[in-house]
């Protein structure tokens, strides 16, 4: 059975937590999948963005009512795959939150019962580092205060 470690490393831990603020370089990044998203949300975004010009640039005298069809459905197609992207990247960034968070639940269950508090706050400093840097770059995405 293991035993728990004092009150004190759990505050301790929940400081790093506090403290660790831009060293997350030195543990790794959690959010390699919500960069990706990004990438491919923008990349969607971009394509949008083109498609979008190149419709406001059909010259009304000249414009064929098949060419206006063709531009709107790439709008349209456009559109999707901007929403389709959002929510792969709304959910990459929860789920980068909750795997730090899980980390660290599992590194703390994980402690051998004769842990100190010092040695605890040391051994959890990587994973509360990386629930730290998950949970800024969420709120620096969602803009919170």
């Amino acid at each position: 059975m293991k035993r728990r470690f004092p009150r004190t490393a759990a505050v301790t831990a929940a400081a790093l937590v506090l403290a660790g603020g831009g060293t997350s370089a030195a543990f790794g990044d959690p959010t390699a999948n919500p960069s990706q998203a990004a990438a491919d949300l923008c990349a969607n975004i971009n394509e949008l963005s083109s498609d979008t010009a190149a419709l406001q640039a059909l010259n009304p005298s000249t414009t064929t009512k098949d060419q206006l069809k063709e531009a709107t459905e790439k709008v349209q197609e456009d559109w999707k795959e901007v929403a389709e992207s959002t929510a792969t990247w709304n959910q990459a960034k929860k789920n980068a939150v909750k795997t730090a968070a899980e980390n660290l639940k599992k590194a703390y269950a994980n402690l051998p019962g004769d842990t100190t508090g010092s040695q605890a706050a040391t051994q959890l400093a990587p994973q509360a580092q990386a629930l730290n840097t998950s949970i800024r770059d969420a709120r620096r995405d969602l803009n919170c205060p």
